[in-house]
Formats: C-alpha cells, structure tokens, sequence
C-alpha cells in the first residue's frame, strides 16, 4: 500500500484502519450536535442566555445549524445536510467575518471555515456505517435480496 511519498505503510499502522470508520461516524456525530447546539443558542438562547431580537438572516442560519446539525449528527440525509451547512458556513464567513480581513484568525472565523470544511468532507465521505442512512441502505439491500 503506498500513497505515503511511495514508500508502503508499515504494517504496525495497518491495524489502525479498523477505528477509521467508526471514529469518523463519532466524528460526525459530535460535530453535527456542536453545530446545532450553536443553532439552539444562537435561536432560544439555550446555552449563554441571550434571547435578543436577531436579524432574519441571522435566523435563518440559526434554524439551518438546528435541522442540519441534528441530521449529520445521526447520519439521515447526511450528504445533503452536509453540504447546505457547508454552504452556510462558506456564506457566513464571506458575509459575516470577512468584511473585517481575510485573515480567519484576525477576523475571528475560525470555527466558520473549520465547520465549511469538516462538513464539505462528510459531504463527500458519506455517512459512515453507523449512521441511519446506512441502517435504511441495509434495508433496501435485504429487501431486494428477497425479491
């Protein structure tokens, strides 16, 4: 096996390839609860307590962080739920934090382009084996199996 600058993976790190994909679905789990939570706060004020009037825009975003970060997290409609937090993400940056630099770490938009990211790649990636997306594929095959 190479990909590693051509040289073969030692064998010792081979063994390591049974956690990818269960950790990868702890992964998505943990970040799409995260990303609702700041859904939760950002709408209801559940965490920090501030129930401010907010923008429509800004509500919006709120309830895409809700519906989204819940559906990742458990792993239904994962792609598609991935890839509209992705795209919000991309557009809070731009609109939010980027008026103020470019410069993630200067305009304080790390998390914004950390959660773009970590969600484009569970967009391409895919649900994972734990996942209800993959329990409802499992259904299908059994069910055209019997057919």
């Amino acid at each position: 096996m190479t990909g590693h600058g051509g040289k073969a993976q030692p064998h010792a790190m081979n063994a390591l390839n049974r956690f990818a994909d269960p950790f990868y679905c702890i992964m998505r789990f943990i970040v799409g609860l995260m990303f609702a939570c700041h859904g939760l706060d950002k709408i209801f004020g559940t965490f920090a307590g501030k129930t401010e009037a907010l923008p429509p825009l800004m509500m919006v975003g709120g309830c895409v962080e809700i519906i989204c970060g819940f559906l990742v997290a458990f792993g239904l409609l994962t792609r598609i739920a991935a890839f509209v937090a992705s795209g919000e993400m991309a557009v809070a940056f731009f609109m939010v934090h980027a008026p103020k630099g470019l410069i993630p770490y200067v305009n304080k938009g790390e998390l914004a382009v950390v959660y773009c990211f970590v969600f484009f790649y569970i967009f391409l990636r895919g649900p994972g084996s734990w996942s209800i997306d993959a329990m409802i594929g499992r259904g299908r095959t059994a069910t055209a199996a019997k057919l």
